[in-house]
């Protein structure tokens, strides 16, 4: 074994899935180092996004994902019931002609999958252009707070007795190999804080970095993952009196949402063509280090938005929020939002996470107990 400070585990990245399974790994007896860029926990893409707890409605096109979000969405609310609003009513408006489904199509789906659906009430579907709008139906979907979440995954880390690095990178990484007696390996990895350095070494390392795992990947010497990545806006805004305590979402294609952002006491204006700026592969390099604000589209998302909902058109913006957006090239697709749990060949004690959205976590750490399970990277849970 190396002599530098050792851990049974390290997490990177400090987001809602690397704080979740950092607590995972400290409740099965494990020390663990929770290791975040940023100055506070669930500061980046946790933070900075739509904040819909899905409910399986997102995805008639791929039943998998619809069928995973509905069984996630009961154990989120029934764990993290203080974190979420359920305040609001939420309508689901499908487009008429352009819609990759129709409406009788979704009602159907809403029926395969067992979610919650009904008509919406006349006077909400009198505010929807019939000439665009095929039918409105009222569903069961919530937002979280990302700030109480944030609040009470920070205690609970404390609480659990989880060491935590703020402000700290890894500059780069490498896999001990030990032929002696024990012959146990581990990834050594040189830790950057403040312009300090200091070195730790664990027998298992989670990359939940996001759009930063290849980034990670690459610095201890392992293959890299073919990912794509958007600099995405979510426009902030206050909705028009007469959606006041609604939120709303047309689909499903090249349309928009309107949803509460309860840390804020806003709500987010996102559209599938004018949320994301641009887009670039891992491999162009010219782009890694897009993390800027630009001009606002919040003018064209609202345009196109009244064409569906008039009303739209007295929404007010107030301000903008911005995150790099990265995705599998699969989900492009089938619209699925499958999870990445990834070992790496190179450096076995490595393991890759990447999820879609915030309630896939329970995926996440059923298959990690289940990886170390069965490699014996850890012992067993009692």
């Amino acid at each position: 074994m190396s002599g530098s400070p050792h851990y049974d585990a390290v997490v990177i990245g400090g987001g809602f899935y690397g704080a979740r399974l950092a607590l995972l790994l400290r409740r099965r007896g494990e020390r663990v180092l929770l290791v975040e860029r940023e100055a506070a926990l669930l500061a980046r893409a946790s933070l900075r996004n739509q904040a819909r707890v899905h409910n399986g409605y997102h995805y008639p096109r791929s039943i998998l994902t619809s069928l995973r979000s509905r069984l996630n969405y009961a154990r989120f609310l029934g764990e993290y019931a203080e974190c979420v609003d359920r305040s609001f009513a939420h309508y689901y408006a499908i487009a008429r002609g352009t819609s990759k489904v129709t409406a009788s199509q979704f009602a159907e789906f809403c029926r395969r999958i067992d979610a919650p659906l009904s008509p919406a009430p006349d006077h909400v579907v009198a505010l929807f252009d019939p000439a665009r709008i095929e039918a409105v139906f009222l569903v069961d979907e919530c937002a979280f707070d990302a700030v109480k979440l944030r609040d009470r995954v920070a205690r609970e880390l404390v609480d659990a007795g989880v060491e935590i690095a703020v402000n700290t990178s890894v500059d780069r990484g490498s896999r001990i190999v030990d032929h002696g007696p024990s012959a146990v390996d581990e990834v050594r990895l040189t830790l950057s804080t403040g312009g300090e350095h200091r070195v730790v070494s664990a027998e298992l390392v989670l990359n939940c970095t996001y759009s930063g795992v290849n980034r990670l990947l690459a610095s201890v010497g392992a293959s890299t993952i073919p990912m794509k990545h958007e600099l995405t806006e979510m426009a902030l805004v206050v909705p028009p009196a007469e959606l006041e305590g609604a939120a709303v979402t047309v689909m499903d294609g090249p349309f928009f949402s309107l949803m509460p952002y309860p840390s804020r006491g806003l709500f987010t204006l996102s559209h599938v063509r004018y949320t994301p700026h641009c887009s670039w592969e891992e491999s162009d390099r010219a782009h890694e280090a897009i993390d800027r604000p630009q001009a606002t589209r919040f003018s064209h998302m609202v345009h196109d938005a009244q064409r569906y909902l008039p009303s739209m058109r007295a929404a007010r913006y107030v301000d903008s929020i911005w995150e790099t957006k990265t995705v599998m090239p699969r989900s492009e697709q089938d619209d699925s939002r499958p999870i990445l749990f990834r070992r790496s060949a190179e450096v076995p004690e490595l393991i890759t996470v990447l999820g879609a959205k915030i309630d896939s976590v329970y995926d996440v750490e059923e298959a990690l107990v289940a990886e170390l399970s069965a490699s014996r990277l850890t012992p067993l849970a009692s």
